[in-house]
């Protein structure tokens, strides 16, 4: 789905298949009643979700950011997270070549962080058993303490982090490591957006006569617009309120196009100012609701 163009950018949302996890998890103290309006449950109590990854055409070549899930072939973790994505070898790269484009073609990788759902597809096994970077050509973009973060072993995280989905990146070569807020490619922006994780980045695109906005997990959905509206996977969630504050406030007076990774039917929409001046709303929603693909 074509998002906007201008500055000789074309934005893309992409299908990288969809997933299920914890209701309550994704809305951390908002009760049930609530939430449950905006995303319906199944039986497991938990809410389907997209894992939309973006893809740029950009002078400087294709950008992806983020790459879902990955191929998962541990069938009790494809049931543990209703995971749906089957291709060749997973849903983001047959939606590439709907686009016109090969693994091969992807000329950068960014990743807003390393939790499974988001960089698992930054990998591939090999009919061999090695596993490598699924993009070859690409070099990686990854913030520094996030890989740092990634490598620890702090209880309270590990479980996010698969080794497999990064430290190929690193055998390989591959990775960039990025420590401040940088342009990927020119008009192309990584911005720190804390709270999620400490080191969790999003990205702008500058259209010249509007800006792309990537938000990630900080805002995962639309209804994660609302500022008190935080996971209960945020490892810092007085953090995230700031930079909700922060980012949606500005997006909103400028008038961004927001795109959301999670959300199972809202691709993105316009924020315009809230009333009250802190945070946004939305405005010109567009849709594309989430497909079965098993």
């Amino acid at each position: 789905m074509l998002i906007g163009e201008g500055n000789g950018i074309r934005v893309f949302a992409v299908d990288g298949g969809r997933l299920r996890l914890d209701g309550g998890a994704m809305f951390g103290v908002v009760p049930k009643t609530l939430w449950s309006r905006r995303i319906e449950p199944d039986e497991r109590n938990r809410i389907p979700l997209a894992m939309r990854c973006l893809l740029l055409d950009t002078p400087d070549g294709w950008v992806l950011v983020d790459s879902g899930v990955g191929k998962v072939d541990d069938d009790k973790f494809r049931d543990i997270y209703a995971i749906e994505n089957t291709g060749t070898p997973t849903r983001l790269e047959d939606s590439l070549r709907e686009l016109g484009v090969e693994p091969g073609d992807i000329a950068c990788v960014v990743s807003t962080h390393l939790h499974f759902d988001h960089a698992g597809g930054n990998t591939v096994r090999r009919d061999d058993g090695e596993i490598v970077p699924a993009f070859p050509a690409a070099r990686y973009l990854i913030r520094a303490g996030e890989w740092e973060a990634a490598h620890s072993d702090n209880r309270r995280i590990r479980a996010s982090y698969l080794p497999a989905n990064f430290d190929p990146l690193a055998k390989h070569a591959a990775v960039d490591f990025v420590s401040e807020d940088v342009e990927a490619v020119p008009g192309v922006r990584l911005v720190r957006m804390s709270g999620h994780t400490a080191h969790h980045q999003g990205v702008l695109v500058d259209l010249g006569r509007e800006t792309v906005c990537y938000l990630a997990d900080l805002v995962p959905t639309s209804a994660h617009v609302r500022l008190p509206w935080i996971m209960a996977y945020d490892l810092e969630p007085l953090v995230t309120l700031a930079e909700k504050e922060r980012i949606l406030t500005r997006a909103g007076e400028e008038g961004w196009r927001l795109v959301f990774e999670h959300d199972p039917v809202v691709a993105s929409a316009r924020a315009v100012p809230a009333e009250g001046g802190v945070g946004c709303r939305l405005e010109e929603i567009v849709e594309q609701p989430l497909a079965a693909v098993d």
